[in-house]
């Protein structure tokens, strides 16, 4: 894909740090070790990080560029690494791998999470916030109208969805070490825009972007005003001018 665009993944700055200081709250004490934010981004995480584990070395890792470069900006982070997260090896283990938002772009997450737990130091964290929001019209319309409306780039017969169910996630960490999961439904409410409907105004920065990386801009624009007139048949402009936008999250914790 494109390089990510930290000015408008920052656009929703708020409602996308709340699941990331949710997460944080639930984590217990640590071993000596590093923190490590693990897909940092724009390093939005960083300082609620450094405040909750003060005194720690804190790394953030990225794959894109612009956001490591928004993220040394804040000053939280005492090192900042490029390159792929999929494949990312410490320099010494970690007593933390704290990743908001980022391993649902992952494939494989048995094998995935089997090694990130492996890579902390005993007693260490894993902790994981995924979207899980497949299944909603702000996502599934992504899908069917990209395969209806470009056949040649688009083909979804065989979807998987990238995040699995709850359960799922406990008999996959359970015999890992003490692992608790959970689920939220966070009802957003987002402003009216000029610029098209709030919802796809949210998900430009993140969920459509694999879409509109195969378009050509006049087929982007298309493709957004169709998806703007399902957006508001689904999720209609309130009394009070918002949009609610209800967006369900997968969180969970390892101890190994």
């Amino acid at each position: 894909m494109s390089d990510w665009s930290p000015e408008t993944y920052s656009r929703f700055r708020g409602l996308r740090l709340r699941p990331a200081l949710d997460l944080i709250a639930r984590i217990g004490a640590l071993p000596p070790g590093d923190l490590v934010d693990l897909g940092c981004g724009n390093g939005a995480v960083g300082p609620a990080l450094r405040a909750r584990f003060a005194g720690r070395r804190l790394v953030g890792i990225d794959a894109s560029p612009a956001m490591l470069e928004a993220a040394a900006a804040t000053g939280a982070y005492d090192a900042l690494t490029g390159g792929d997260v999929a494949g990312w090896q410490p320099e010494t283990p970690p007593a933390l791998i704290f990743s908001n938002a980022l391993l649902h772009w992952l494939p494989d997450h048995a094998a995935l999470l089997h090694r990130l737990a492996g890579l902390l130091v005993p007693g260490g964290v894993l902790a994981v916030q995924m979207p899980r929001q497949h299944s909603a019209p702000s996502h599934r319309f992504l899908r069917d109208f990209a395969a209806e409306m470009f056949p040649d780039r688009f083909d979804f017969s065989h979807w998987q969805p990238p995040v699995a169910m709850p359960a799922d996630y406990h008999r996959m960490l359970a015999p890992l070490g003490a692992v608790d999961v959970w689920q939220t439904d966070y009802v957003q409410r987002l402003e009216a825009s000029a610029a098209g409907h709030p919802v796809r105004r949210f998900t430009e920065a993140t969920a459509m972007r694999p879409f509109l990386d195969k378009m050509t801009e006049a087929e982007a624009a298309t493709f957004a005003a169709r998806y703007d007139a399902a957006l508001a048949a689904a999720y209609p402009v309130e009394q009070d001018g918002g949009v609610l936008f209800p967006f369900r999250r997968l969180f969970f914790t390892l101890t190994v």
